[in-house]
């Protein structure tokens, strides 16, 4: 093996009690692979049973277990894939374990089958895994009645697909009323509306009770997808740190939920906007330092050119009204005057201008606005679109995260520290002043987007996936 003069007199894996036992406890461990959504031949578990066959080479059987042991340990403990390689919104400060410390603890354990057992996350972990078994067992048990594709369906329409929404809704565990005596049989009536709306909901769906084409094809979702958007979620549950420390913000882009723990403890919960599917929010790790009021909102060229060029065309002073103002570059505050240019002769991909949302209530940023350093360019902030925090689908940003409290936040973040006022900050934010606040601790700050979120009992809450990571994590786990 690998480190073989380290152990050369112990063998880890053959020619002793010890070594038998811990034999013994890998092999068991490999067979059980499936549990965290791994697969048990990704580790030669054939080769490994029968490298342990009596009168087998002990040599051979020391490299293959060896083998068998790093490439599951690293999988369970931190993730199969690496991160950062499956997509290009994907950011984040991965774990990665070393051959060599893998072998010392394996040699060093008392309890190998212990130690084996502590290497995945915690948390909602295992309840995810439980989630796994439930739907595994569902397999070929459960029938699946498809909804066809067709005219979207209203409240009051009659369908005949309404028969199949009616299976389709039981199969799914949902108490679905009989139609009233002498009701037309396939009418879409009150009462299925009012289930549909609760699996819109659920699902995180425009809550409408209108089934368009989003909401057949989540309601469509075979037990298949389910099982891989499990086990993709387990992968991303173990790219992360196993501990995520005692102050953390983390938000959750796959159900737009943000949660902030502060001494091990649950202090703030909040919905949040997130990016669409063009422009999706990345998965990221940083660190908050604190915040700002009244902030400038300088446009990104992108959203420049895509966007307001066109308005820009039409009128020139299509963006004053709005609080904007367009500047001759990015290194000083020359204003330009735009009806200077001729906005027809400038290229969408090579806007060469700055323009920048001045402070005020419908500044894109709001009135709160918090820093932090990623390579994507995006930020926590306030929004002027209050409203949209009353769709089931909040995502509508271009990729940054939309918070809805801010001020109740940063509250619970001072915690009575650093003589902190929320009723000071709004009235400066009230008197359109610029100011910077400083935490009195840094907080992490995790970005990441898990679809499937379960409770102790294994009872999954599936989110549709709507940036299709899932599909590209289960594909990518795949690979050799």
């Amino acid at each position: 093996m690998g480190t073989s003069s380290t152990y050369a007199t112990d063998l880890l894996w053959t020619g002793s009690g010890a070594a038998t036992a811990r034999s013994e406890a890998l092999l068991k461990a490999l067979r059980s692979a499936s549990d965290h959504g791994l697969d048990p031949t990704w580790y030669g578990i054939a080769e490994v049973e029968k490298a342990l066959a009596p009168g087998a080479d002990q040599a051979a059987a020391e490299a293959l277990l060896t083998a068998a042991f790093v490439a599951y340990a690293s999988d369970v403990s931190t993730g199969r894939v690496r991160a950062n390689r499956v997509d290009k919104d994907i950011d984040i400060i991965q774990r990665k374990v070393e051959k060599a410390d893998l072998l010392k603890a394996a040699a060093e354990a008392t309890d190998f089958a212990a130690y084996l057992d502590s290497l995945p996350p915690k948390g909602d972990y295992p309840a995810l895994q439980k989630a796994l078994a439930t739907w595994r067992d569902k397999r070929g048990k459960v029938s699946f009645t498809p909804i066809p594709d067709g005219q979207a369906l209203k409240p009051g329409m009659i369908d005949p697909r309404v028969s199949m929404l009616r299976k389709r809704l039981v199969e799914l565990d949902f108490a679905v009323p009989e139609p009233t005596a002498g009701a037309v049989v396939d009418l879409y009536d009150d009462a299925l509306v009012d289930l549909i709306k609760s699996y819109q909901e659920m699902k995180g769906l425009s809550v409408d009770g209108v089934i368009g084409a989003k909401t057949i094809r989540s309601l469509n979702t075979t037990i298949d997808e389910r099982i891989e958007q499990i086990v993709a979620n387990l992968e991303r549950r173990r790219w992360l740190p196993a501990d995520l420390g005692s102050r953390y913000v983390f938000v959750n882009t796959g159900d737009y939920s943000m949660i902030f723990v502060n001494e091990g403890k649950l202090a703030f919960q909040s919905l949040v906007i997130v990016g669409t599917p063009k422009d999706p929010t990345p998965e990221i790790q940083s660190i908050m330092r604190g915040f700002q009021t009244n902030p400038y909102w300088t446009v990104p060229t992108s959203i420049s050119g895509e966007e307001y060029l066109p308005m820009l065309r039409r009128d020139p002073n299509a963006l004053a009204a709005s609080g904007f103002k367009i500047f001759a570059n990015w290194s000083d505050d020359t204003e330009l005057d735009p009806y200077s240019v001729d906005w027809h002769s400038i290229h969408p991909k090579a806007f060469p201008y700055r323009i920048r949302q001045e402070p005020g209530a419908g500044n894109a940023l709001g009135y709160i606005f918090f820093p932090f350093a990623n390579k994507y360019g995006i930020y926590m902030h306030d929004t002027a679109s209050r409203w949209l925090f009353t769709e089931g689908s909040r995502n509508f940003s271009h990729g940054c995260i939309r918070l809805q409290n801010p001020l109740d936040f940063v509250e619970k973040v001072f915690n009575g520290k650093n003589n902190f006022s929320k009723d000071r900050v709004r009235a400066v934010i009230e008197a359109g002043q610029q100011a910077h606040y400083t935490f009195p601790e840094q907080v992490t700050l995790y970005v990441t987007y898990r679809t499937v979120t379960a409770n102790a009992d294994g009872v999954p809450v599936f989110r549709d996936d709507v940036y299709g990571r899932d599909r590209r994590v289960a594909r990518a786990m795949k690979k050799p």
